[in-house]
């Protein structure tokens, strides 16, 4: 065996360079190791299986989400519809703080009330030092967040959580909800675990983007790796929240935060954000439920490494969320498409100067509605709703 002592490590950055050169094989056969294929399950349809005719979509309203009072800036959102008959047709969550990756972030949230469809006061739900203490081991920073709700009506919250290293080395926090809360203000967390996506720690496999929902109460939450290199990873998870396996979705190594959209059954899509300079949003498609995943190739629209948020609606129908500015994240548009590769442009969500950011896009079908929520200025989370009405 090779010592490495005999190696002429004479500086910090060879030490350096072979620290990461390990760790990134050690990932690898760490991932090789542990992936296999999910059960088969079939997705759900949003709003149905039924196909819809020739229309477009139509602007009903829009606004801001409220923030934590004296708290100044805001990412990440993601949306979580509830159950007909809950008192809540929505809950919106996000991290804020004084800054990203400030000590203070903590995961906010506000509920949209079914009756009066107004916005219930934010208010923080996940703090790292409580979730450190709950766990045992040391947390420094939150990130994204995104939201389930299991078969048995409970909220599970995936967390991008960091110890040492920044957000490459940040881990997945599986928190649940606490007790049985029938309203928003009760709503509480604890956490579950963290991950066990590697045994290096878990570390560099971050959340971001919405979870395809299955037949079986189940779902497929979509993750990415991101130390060295980028790729995206798709979890499974059975009917009360339990790990069941995970498929690496691409072999590109500059793809990052995947969003799935339903084509059939058990035909699914992976649009991602790219990494490259002056990319497009990439694709993969699986034709067996997430056993196996294959690359396309890229789709036509501009991604200027920006967040997505897509989703497959009914046979034939997707919507995407996504900046479509080669060089900023000042313009936010709305597309459609009936296979998910050609896309026709449904409406500009938000037109910005230079500076203006709209960004990280999250996507709900709720009652009958499309809803999108966005990152308006790392300053606060906005909102727009949008109705579908046939030709």
């Amino acid at each position: 065996m090779l010592s490495l002592r005999l190696l002429p490590l004479r500086s910090f950055a060879a030490r350096a360079s072979l620290i990461l050169a390990v760790t990134l094989a050690l990932v690898a056969l760490d991932l090789t190791c542990r992936i296999s294929a999910p059960p088969l399950a079939a997705a759900l349809w949003p709003a149905g299986a039924r196909e819809w005719p020739q229309g477009r979509w139509h602007a009903e309203d829009r606004g801001r989400i409220p923030m934590p009072e004296g708290t100044p800036a805001a990412h990440a959102s993601s949306l979580l519809p509830m159950p007909p008959g809950h008192a809540s047709s929505l809950i919106a969550f996000w991290f804020a703080g004084t800054r990203e990756s400030a000590a203070d972030v903590q995961i906010a949230a506000s509920a949209l009330d079914r009756r009066t469809q107004q916005w219930s006061p934010a208010r923080f739900v996940v703090n790292a030092d409580a979730v450190g203490r709950q766990l045992g081991s040391g947390v420094r920073r939150l990130g994204n967040p995104v939201a389930w709700l299991d078969a048995r009506g409970r909220i599970h919250l995936f967390v991008v959580a960091t110890g040492l290293g920044g957000w490459a080395a940040g881990r997945i926090l599986h928190l649940q909800q606490s007790g049985e809360a029938n309203s928003f203000d009760q709503l509480q967390f604890e956490p579950v675990r963290v991950l066990p996506l590697s045994w290096l720690w878990n570390i560099s496999f971050l959340v971001r983007t919405a979870p395809l929902l299955l037949a079986d109460g189940g779902m497929v939450l979509p993750v990415y790796f991101e130390l060295g290199v980028k790729y995206p990873v798709a979890l499974r998870f059975d009917a009360e929240g339990g790990f069941v396996g995970m498929v690496r979705i691409s072999r590109r190594p500059n793809l990052l935060q995947p969003s799935l959209l339903t084509l059939g059954e058990t035909r699914w899509l992976a649009l991602m954000r790219n990494h490259a300079a002056a990319g497009r949003v990439a694709a993969a498609r699986t034709d067996n439920a997430g056993t196996d995943w294959v690359d396309l190739p890229d789709l036509s629209l501009t991604n200027p490494n920006a967040s997505i948020a897509g989703m497959g609606l009914h046979p034939g129908h997707m919507v995407l969320a996504h900046n479509s500015s080669a060089a900023s994240r000042s313009v936010l548009d709305l597309s459609s498409s009936t296979d998910g590769l050609r896309w026709r442009l449904e409406r500009t969500l938000e037109h910005g100067g230079p500076g203006d950011e709209f960004s990280y896009p999250a996507m709900a079908w709720v009652d009958g509605k499309l809803w999108i929520s966005y990152t308006d200025g790392r300053r606060r989370i906005a909102w727009q709703r949008f109705i579908y009405r046939p030709d």
